[in-house]
C-alpha cells in the first residue's frame, strides 16, 4: 500500500504526470494511423469510426501531455544541467511549435466521424486526410521526443543540441 500512496502522491507532480502522458501522442497516432489505413483498405466503417474516435482522442491526450509539460518546465528546468535544460528548451519549442498539429488531428477526426453520420460523403475523404495529418503528428511528436528523451537521458547526447533553442525559463503557462 506503501507504493500505492507514493504513486498518487507523484500524480501531484504535472511533470510526473507529463512522463505518463507523453507516449500517447506518439504511439497513440501511430496505433490509430495503422487502425484507421487498415479500415480504409478493407472498407469498414465500425473500422474507421472506431479509428477516428481513437485519434480524436489523442488530440486530447496531446493537449494534456502539453499542458502538464508547461506546468512541470520550471521544477524540471531547475534540476537539470545547462545541456538538459538546452534540450528542455528544444523539445519545449518543438512541442509549442507543432501543437497546432496534434489538434487539427484530433479535431479533423471528430469532423470526420460525425460526417459518418450526418455526411456519410464526406467521411472517406475526410478519413483520408485524418489519415495524413496522423502520420504527420505521429512525426512530428517523435522529433519533439527525441528532444525530451535527451532531457534526462545524458546517455543518449552528446553534449547540448546543435540548433540552438530560444529560451524558454520564462514560458507563458
Amino acid at each position: 500500500m506503501v507504493g500505492f500512496s507514493s504513486f498518487l502522491s507523484q500524480l501531484k507532480q504535472p511533470e510526473y504526470v507529463h512522463v505518463l502522458l507523453n507516449h500517447w501522442p506518439v504511439e497513440g497516432l501511430a496505433a490509430g494511423a495503422f487502425a484507421l489505413a487498415y479500415a480504409l483498405a478493407v472498407k469498414s466503417l465500425a473500422g474507421r469510426r472506431g479509428a477516428l474516435l481513437w485519434l480524436a482522442l489523442m488530440g486530447v491526450a496531446a493537449w494534456l501531455t502539453i499542458l502538464y509539460g508547461h506546468k512541470g518546465y520550471d521544477r524540471v528546468y531547475a534540476m537539470s544541467n545547462a545541456d538538459a535544460q538546452a534540450w528542455l528548451d528544444l523539445h519545449a519549442e518543438r512541442a509549442v511549435r507543432f501543437q497546432w498539429l496534434f489538434y487539427l488531428t484530433g479535431c479533423s477526426a471528430l469532423a470526420a466521424l460525425a460526417a459518418s453520420w450526418k455526411r456519410p460523403a464526406w467521411e472517406k475523404p475526410l478519413s483520408v486526410l485524418v489519415l495524413a495529418l496522423a502520420v504527420m503528428s505521429f512525426a512530428a511528436g517523435g522529433w519533439i521526443a527525441q528532444a525530451g528523451g535527451q532531457v534526462r537521458h545524458s546517455e543518449f547526447r552528446d553534449g547540448p543540441p546543435s540548433v540552438p533553442a530560444s529560451h524558454h525559463h520564462d514560458h507563458e503557462e
